[in-house]
C-alpha cells in the first residue's frame, strides 16, 4: 500500500483543539478489518534554551466497545471537577498575581496569632518595684 493510500485511510474524520501550549487531535481511524476507533493525541510545545521547540506526544487509542464506560466516567469526573472547583480556571501560568487562598489564609492567621502571642507573652511589670 502507497503512504498517499496509507494517509487516505487514516484521515477518515479529525477535529482539532488548541489549548495555549497544547493541541489536542481527535481522530477517527480504520483498523485492517475496516472497522473504526478513535486517537486522542496531546501534542505539548517546549521551548529549549537555544529557542528551539519540540513536541512531546501522548496518544490514547480508544475502540468502540469502550466507548459507553469511557464517556460515562469521563463525564462523572468532569461534572466532579467543576461541582468541587468551579470552571474558573485558576493557574499560577494563566495569572502572574495568583495566590493560592490557603496562602493567604495562612499568612494572615499566621501574622494575627503571632501579634497575639507576642502579647500574651508579656508578663506586667513595674519598675517601681525595680
Amino acid at each position: 500500500m502507497s503512504d498517499h493510500e496509507m494517509m487516505d485511510k487514516e484521515e477518515i474524520f479529525s477535529k482539532v483543539l488548541r489549548a495555549g501550549r497544547r493541541t489536542y487531535f481527535f481522530d477517527v481511524r480504520a483498523t485492517k478489518a475496516g472497522d473504526y476507533y478513535l486517537t486522542i493525541t496531546e501534542s505539548k510545545k517546549f521551548t529549549n534554551d537555544d529557542g528551539s521547540f519540540h513536541y512531546k506526544k501522548h496518544k490514547i487509542y480508544l475502540y468502540k466497545e469502550d466507548f459507553v464506560g469511557f464517556s460515562e466516567i469521563l463525564e462523572e469526573m468532569t461534572q466532579f471537577i467543576v461541582q468541587e472547583k468551579g470552571e474558573e480556571v485558576i493557574s499560577e501560568r494563566h495569572q502572574k498575581d495568583y495566590q493560592k487562598s490557603y496562602e493567604k489564609d495562612v499568612v494572615t492567621s499566621t501574622s494575627s496569632e503571632e501579634v497575639t502571642a507576642s502579647t500574651e507573652s508579656f508578663t506586667d511589670v513595674s519598675f517601681d518595684d525595680i
